[in-house]
């Protein structure tokens, strides 16, 4: 099989039609392969970005999508998936670096601030962190914590430096499932397993709660900072 770089890649789907020579499954296994997908849940819901709908396909039932956003806040709220598209939008292309130690560069994401939702719920005294929560189980449960979750400090998330994205998109198309749908975080200056995948609720907190990577594998730092010098380029 052929070996097609990512960048090489996304300028010829970014080109004129005549150049888009490569059978189409061709460039499936090479984005595939040029980006791998590690996913801690086992499965079980599947999301369509037409309809706003889960599907929780053990269950064999549906239901609408919903962001919740609440803690120590003055304005709980839920937000469906049209109305995080309608939020600000913001673009970026930035590497995305995984514990594992490959790094898969200028990834284009598309999605808003977390300032958006700072906006709408007005912290409380004191939510200093704030805690992500995704849909799903995980395969196993680390001290006790049975859903994949990872928090941040306030002040990162909105430092304009870090760059972090609550994404909906990937390479200009809806999150596919094993990308996230149908919200994650990207934080590119973290390792990946900050960039929580299936965000279904923000929880501002008093307090850190390590991630659920960071209990199952205590050796990793709750904040997974990338080193300068590979994020610097």
């Amino acid at each position: 099989m052929m070996t097609i770089e990512r960048r090489t890649l996304l300028k010829m789907l970014n080109g004129p039609a005549t150049m888009l020579m490569v059978p189409v499954a061709a460039v499936k296994d090479a984005v595939a392969a040029s980006f791998p997908t590690r996913t801690i849940e086992t499965g079980g819901f599947f999301f369509d970005p037409a309809t706003g709908m889960i599907n929780w396909k053990r269950e064999n039932r549906e239901e609408k999508y919903y962001l919740t956003v609440d803690g120590l806040v003055e304005k709980p709220i839920t937000l469906g998936y049209e109305d995080l598209r309608r939020l600000p939008a913001v673009t970026m292309a930035r590497d995305f670096h995984c514990v594992e130690g490959w790094t898969v560069p200028e990834v284009k994401w598309s999605g808003f601030r977390f300032e958006e939702l700072l906006k709408l719920v007005k912290p409380k005294d004191g939510a200093n962190y704030v805690v992500f929560h995704a849909m799903g189980r995980t395969s196993s449960a680390p001290g006790g914590q049975s859903h994949y979750l990872e928090s941040f400090d306030l002040a990162a998330l909105l430092d304009p430096d870090q760059d972090i994205l609550l994404a909906l998109d990937m390479d200009g198309v809806p999150l596919s499932q094993d990308r996230g749908a149908p919200l994650r975080v990207i934080a590119p200056y973290r390792l990946a397993y900050k960039s929580i995948k299936f965000v279904n609720r923000v929880e501002f907190s008093d307090r850190l709660r390590p991630g659920w990577w960071t209990l199952a594998n205590p050796i990793y730092d709750w904040d997974a900072l990338v080193p300068v010098k590979k994020h610097a380029g």
